[in-house]
């Protein structure tokens, strides 16, 4: 997931009251055995490869046409589908790891719809990119800079005669996969947010370098970090409007957030599948571990979460989706980092030390610590929802 902005109050002001709320489908989840690995026994959702990394899942979707399918129409500027993008999570979630989870998801909340904004060349990749024969990697976090956007130091020198970009990502997902590199660089000095702007980079340009991250987590995600020495390009490569970086990322990653709920939501029920089926195989006296209550309440407490988190994101999914509702999308992210770290680590827990086999429960637990870092570190999204306290308040009145 990618790194967060300061959200604008005063933008959010002006979106309108909350809106309705999403109809999402129920959907059945299997445990997995590995992390690249399908669930023992479980079919294949139509259209997605088991075990496959970030970009071999990508390129399955869009030849299916689940890509475009997720949207509105089939157009990423209408916005996210939510029962379809649900679908497409819960699908890719019940067959892939982590790592190559997170590929799909950052491409298809963020990286994509971006495109949309306007730009020669965004117009060409987003064609590609839908029918899964590109791959766009997001490029907003700076070395240092982490959540903190306003102060990369990435810059875009805009010349009559062309672009040149400068500067270091870090921890970037679908580095090592991508085509393209959808990098938020600064044009002029200052933290003020129309100082940023999106400038689309060919993997191939020269001064382009890509390194793997150095981690045996998300493995499939492609993650690695990118250096920018001096590139040019022609001015059809600037995305959007000059000055609009921070503004339109703020909003895009508003449904990104979304998304990680989406999928936070069919993991913590993975997750308590494999744990229940567990806990009724094992031996304990004359019984399983699933009948000792106190096993059987510390289970409970994590399936009431996981209904807690669910209903949350159906109350709140189509204002995200349909206006980029960045209070409620905090909402969202703060409350699916806070269940996913619980409810996943009671289910590593009464698991014993069999959790800690490859690919096991302790493992996967280990990589959803993503949920409190990317997308916006838990401390940054919980300011934003303090800082949107007045309207939050608002709605649990009568």
């Amino acid at each position: 997931m990618s790194d967060s902005p300061p959200d604008h109050p005063a933008e959010d002001a002006a979106k309108g009251p909350p809106g309705g709320r999403a109809t999402r489908p129920r959907l059945a989840l299997a445990g997995r055995a590995v992390p690249s690995a399908p669930p023992v026994g479980a079919a294949e959702p139509p259209g997605l490869p088991a075990g496959a990394d970030g970009r071999t899942l990508w390129a399955a979707l869009g030849a299916a046409g689940r890509l475009r399918s997720a949207f509105v129409g089939g157009d990423p500027a209408a916005g996210v589908d939510v029962p379809v993008l649900s679908r497409l999570m819960a699908d890719a979630d019940a067959v892939s790891g982590i790592g190559t989870t997170l590929a799909l998801c950052v491409q298809i909340a963020t990286a994509v719809p971006l495109l949309t904004l306007g730009g020669e060349q965004a117009a060409l990749v987003l064609d590609e990119a839908l029918a899964g024969r590109s791959v766009l990697a997001l490029a907003a976090t700076d070395e240092g800079s982490g959540s903190d956007l306003t102060g990369l130091s990435t810059t875009v020198t805009i010349e009559q005669s062309g672009l040149t970009v400068s500067g270091v990502k870090r921890w970037i997902t679908n580095a090592t996969h991508a085509d393209h590199f959808l990098v938020l660089a600064r044009h002029r000095e200052g933290s003020h947010f129309t100082n940023f702007t999106w400038v689309l980079v060919p993997a191939t340009a020269e001064g382009v370098s890509v390194e793997p991250a150095d981690s045996e987590l998300f493995d499939g995600s492609g993650t690695g970090h990118l250096r920018l020495d001096g590139v040019r390009l022609p001015r059809t490569h600037l995305v959007g409007r000059v000055g609009r970086g921070m503004t339109s990322f703020a909003a895009h990653i508003a449904v990104e957030r979304l998304t990680g709920t989406l999928w936070a939501v069919a993991l913590c029920r993975r997750q308590l599948q494999q744990a229940r089926k567990s806990l009724q195989e094992r031996r304990f006296g004359d019984g399983t571990l699933w009948s000792l209550e106190s096993v059987r309440q510390r289970f409970a407490d994590c399936l009431v979460r996981a209904h807690q988190l669910d209903a949350l994101t159906e109350r709140l999914a189509e204002r995200v989706a349909r206006r980029h509702d960045t209070a409620a999308a905090s909402v969202l992210k703060a409350s699916a980092a806070q269940t996913v770290a619980h409810v996943l680590g009671i289910c590593a827990q009464l698991q014993g030390s069999e959790g800690f086999a490859t690919g096991g429960a302790q493992w996967t637990r280990a990589q959803a610590a993503l949920w409190s870092i990317g997308g916006g570190a838990t401390e940054v999204v919980l300011s934003a929802v303090a800082g949107a306290a007045e309207p939050l308040l608002a709605e649990l009145a009568p």
